[in-house]
């Protein structure tokens, strides 16, 4: 029998403005985080989670109260729950003694799971340790992927495109230079992501571009990679699809060379070089059948008379 879905149909006009909100959207806005606690974290666990909470705000929403939910058995508590709190990103921290200091990160499309990774925490230092440990709210990141494995293996490279859509933030066009504020590099060496936090200083240069340096500021984490639930091929293409809309139309014809020239290319008909109109002049006249007598007689006058 086929599935009806059944049409929940606002009573208010805040409610109406809100499933309007939720509505898909050609540009849609940006999203937001939600970080949760299982029914039994350890200290390890939560202090990491606030540091990421930090990274991520204003996009971040943390929940202190314990929740039971084990969403690599059951993620169906995890998707209601995104979808009271309009969040399509998630974190959740346990501990228990078969899988000690665990985070899971994932990521929900269309209030449904569409893939997350389970990581096991090894060692964590705040960002509280650190001489600078402040950054704007808001400031979009400069992110880099450091490890061979992000490349060539699958399952890294969608967890680059995991980790990437957790840090990036809101999508902008453009960032001025002094913008940058933070570097967040994630390495994999041997099944083991380290992640690591550093602060972008300008000094002078001597010259209009500044010298720029990096400074650790935190956290420093080293996590281990457990489980790992990712989506079919199908549903990450339509969860990666882009609307016909915002797609950038090819102008036939039309290409760019090394140096960023924009070069056309000019389709001519063949032409025909015996029917080329040309300056017309008396001295390029064909001489013919035609010719008067007179004209005759004067050509041969004015030849010189050869010598006997």
């Amino acid at each position: 029998m086929p599935v009806i879905r059944r049409v929940v149909k606002p009573r208010t006009q805040r409610a109406k403005r809100a499933l309007v909100r939720r509505e898909p959207q050609l540009i849609e806005n940006p999203k937001n985080a939600m970080f949760l606690r299982g029914s039994n974290c350890s200290q390890l666990v939560v202090d990491c989670m606030k540091d990421l909470v930090a990274l991520k705000k204003p996009l971040a929403t943390y929940f202190n109260r314990r929740n039971e939910i084990r969403p690599m058995e059951d993620v169906t508590p995890l998707e209601s729950f995104g979808k009271q709190h309009d969040c399509s990103l998630f974190a959740m921290g346990s501990h228990s003694k078969k899988r000690p200091h665990n985070l899971i990160i994932g990521r929900l499309y269309d209030y449904h799971l569409l893939d997350m990774v389970e990581l096991g925490i090894l060692s964590h230092s705040k960002m509280s340790s650190f001489h600078i440990n402040e950054i704007m709210t808001g400031a979009k990141p400069v992110i880099i992927f450091s490890g061979e494995a992000f490349q060539t293996e699958p399952q890294y490279q969608r967890l680059k495109n995991l980790f990437l859509d957790f840090f990036r933030g809101e999508e902008v066009t453009s960032v001025r230079l002094m913008g940058l504020e933070h570097v967040i590099c994630i390495t994999a060496v041997e099944a083991k992501i380290l992640l690591r936090c550093y602060h972008v200083q300008y000094k002078k240069s001597g010259s209009e571009t500044p010298r720029v340096e990096l400074e650790e500021m935190g956290p420093a984490t080293e996590w281990e990679l457990r489980r790992m639930r990712l989506a079919s091929d199908d549903l990450f293409k339509l969860a990666t699809r882009m609307p016909k809309q915002l797609k950038v139309k090819k102008k036939k014809n039309l290409s760019k060379d090394v140096f960023g020239t924009q070069v056309g290319r000019i389709h001519m008909q063949r032409q025909d070089l015996a029917k080329l109109q040309t300056r017309k002049m008396k001295a390029l006249k064909k001489g013919g059948k035609n010719k008067k007598p007179s004209d005759l007689s004067s050509e041969t006058l004015a030849q010189p008379m050869e010598a006997e």
